[in-house]
């Protein structure tokens, strides 16, 4: 793909024009979204979602992501419906600016304290994607993801820790210091202390099975309106992946754990109707979730390592995520008993 040369959003309105018969009104970049330029299409009248794609993207994956997405809806998921091209292209290649079309889904992302109704249509939704992807000829395979996930190099995460912490104390010392440095220099700290827990957390783990997942799956490609589930977004393209983390990630999710004081209930819940709509999961995959979820947020540097070595597209927000993300780690250490009779519980009563 050649590097564009253009303003984004007068060509992106050409493509739509010219390759969807959609012209745009109105275009407006959204404050969302790591890995892909987000926009909401206005064409008289009618709301579509874009998605841009940057150069080095692999677009037959993502392509292959929004088979998932259909797969999912023909399995009663409510998702978006994906509008094709003029040739029935998933995703449009014909300028510097690769993108998909989507319908524009009503709803609101809710990231911190899910009710009860949100949580039970967010685990009963993940356990019918599961049980849907399960048979696919991918889930069957190996998961490189996951061999590469338990093989945690602590000597290279302590370095790079050190190498962030470095950078903030060196801004300190220098008097260019911004707000984040500190809570980065006492985060980086705390962190170097922790993941030496990382080995005991992973030798306990039981064996754990792997399949095809939504790849995203979290509060923030869910959309409600009110309790209802309106949408799943963004699925990610196929790569067998351990059905525990996603189960986990979503149950302890670091700004539930965080922020609220009733997040063990929202897991109990969550996991609760998860396990009724994917009733054939095995108790392992459920037993292990929060401890996989745990290792997840350990052994991941996201947001602080963007803060210092490539800032993403909406820094503040990844900034306000590694330190929630660093506080659900302590809470979820902290509570450890908790989350064990949790899961005790909830695979006793299946």
């Amino acid at each position: 793909m050649t590097e564009p040369t253009t303003e984004p959003s007068a060509t992106i309105a050409d493509v739509l024009a010219r390759r969807y018969g959609l012209a745009p009104d109105h275009l407006v970049q959204l404050p969302i979204g790591q890995g892909t330029t987000n926009y909401r299409a206005t064409c008289a009248g009618r709301h579509v979602f874009v998605k841009h794609y940057p150069p080095g993207t692999d677009l037959a994956g993502e392509a292959d992501a929004t088979e998932l997405s259909a797969l999912a809806g023909r399995h009663g998921v409510p998702v978006a419906g994906l509008l094709r091209n003029h040739a029935g292209e998933p995703i449009d290649t014909s300028s510097p600016y690769a993108v998909s079309v989507w319908e524009w889904m009503p709803g609101a992302v809710v990231t911190t304290d899910l009710t009860a109704g949100q949580a039970r249509g967010a685990g009963a939704t993940l356990g019918r994607i599961h049980a849907a992807f399960a048979t696919l000829p991918a889930s069957a395979g190996p998961s490189l993801q996951a061999q590469n996930w338990l093989s945690v190099d602590l000597a290279d995460l302590a370095a790079t820790i050190d190498r962030l912490a470095d950078i903030a104390q060196a801004r300190i010392a220098a008097g260019t210091a911004d707000p984040f440095d500190a809570h980065a220099v006492r985060t980086l700290a705390e962190r170097r202390h922790s993941i030496d827990e990382i080995p005991r957390l992973i030798g306990d783990l039981p064996t754990l099975t792997t399949q095809v997942l939504h790849g995203d799956y979290s509060p923030v490609n869910l959309l409600f309106d009110g309790d209802w589930l309106t949408a799943v977004i963004d699925f990610r393209p196929p790569d067998p992946f351990f059905i525990a983390y996603e189960v986990g990630r979503v149950a302890f999710y670091p700004n539930t754990v965080a922020t609220t004081t009733d997040w063990l209930t929202t897991a109990r819940t969550l996991i609760e109707a998860y396990v009724q709509a994917n009733p054939t999961v095995a108790a392992d995959d459920i037993r292990a979730c929060a401890r996989v979820a745990l290792l997840q947020l350990l052994t991941s540097l996201y947001g602080v390592k963007q803060h210092y070595l490539k800032p993403g597209l909406f820094q503040d927000a990844l900034d306000e995520f590694w330190l929630l993300r660093h506080r659900a780690v302590r809470v979820l250490l902290d509570h450890w008993a908790d989350t064990d009779a949790l899961l005790h519980d909830l695979i006793t009563d299946r």
